[in-house]
């Protein structure tokens, strides 16, 4: 591992190529926010996979590609005269400090729950009066982790079942309904409550320390993964898969199922 002198040299020279590069390369002369924006989020999402596939040697690479986006925004608002990465690096520092009273304050916690609560209590008290809780949700997080994102901030504040079974009851509640909705063949009415049951069913995952995206993905790749051992069943059989019922097909499905 490396010293914090060395930590900060390695640092510093990333600084020092950032210069040199939006000084010197025609594409990184060119770059802005916005350009940058769309590279940003695809750098996030490969970092999200690697981390799925819990690849240190990946983590690491896409961690450096993060950053050395961070260093590229800083370095285009240095240009404009707004911040650069101390600014950057002192805000950041400075808000750590003001929401974890528990460690730089005189504030007693008992666990983890009240920090998460100590810490949305406080950014309510940050910027404008009329905040609102759930002002700090970006609009363009992803669905599952928007509504995970929403439903963490409001029980911050208290807004939460405290046992399973009021969870287990609201699941019922809100599939009940969508069942009612199917079954008027009411297409609308049964995309909105869906879209309730799946909260509902976010909710009590969030409140298990259930990360539901990560959740949702591993079911992804562990379907896609059967599906190929499907596929390569019936090719070992010398059958056609256009050509199998549902019945022979989950044979197989449950053949390559079994197998894991």
């Amino acid at each position: 591992m490396n010293t914090k002198e060395q930590k900060l040299e390695a640092f510093s020279k990333l600084l020092d190529v950032m210069d040199e590069l939006r000084e010197k390369c025609p594409w990184d002369k060119k770059q802005t926010y916005e350009s940058l924006r769309p590279l940003t989020i695809e750098e996030t999402y490969e970092l999200g996979d690697a981390i799925l596939e819990n690849n240190e040697e990946e983590i690491k690479k896409e961690l450096g590609d993060l950053l050395l986006h961070i260093v590229f925004y800083a370095k285009i608002g240095e240009e404009n005269n707004t911040f650069d990465i101390g600014d950057v690096s002192t805000e950041i520092v400075k808000k750590l400090i003001y929401r974890h009273p528990h460690i730089y304050g005189d504030v007693k916690v008992k666990n983890e729950e009240e920090v998460k609560q100590n810490w949305e209590k406080l950014k309510l008290k940050e910027g404008k009066k009329d905040k609102s809780v759930l002002d700090g949700v970006p609009k363009s997080l992803p669905t599952l982790v928007k509504a995970s994102r929403i439903q963490e901030k409001v029980a911050g504040v208290g807004f939460e079942w405290q046992d399973n079974a009021s969870f287990y009851n609201k699941i019922e509640e809100e599939l009940k309904e969508f069942k009612d909705e199917i079954d008027n063949h009411n297409t609308q009415k049964a995309e909105e409550e869906f879209g309730d049951l799946l909260f509902a069913l976010i909710n009590f995952a969030r409140s298990k320390n259930i990360n539901v995206e990560n959740a949702l993905e591993k079911t992804n790749l562990k379907f896609i993964k059967r599906f190929k051992d499907l596929e390569k069943a019936i090719k070992k059989d010398q059958k056609d898969i256009g050509t199998l019922n549902l019945n022979e097909l989950m044979r197989y499905y449950n053949q390559a199922k079994n197998e894991i």
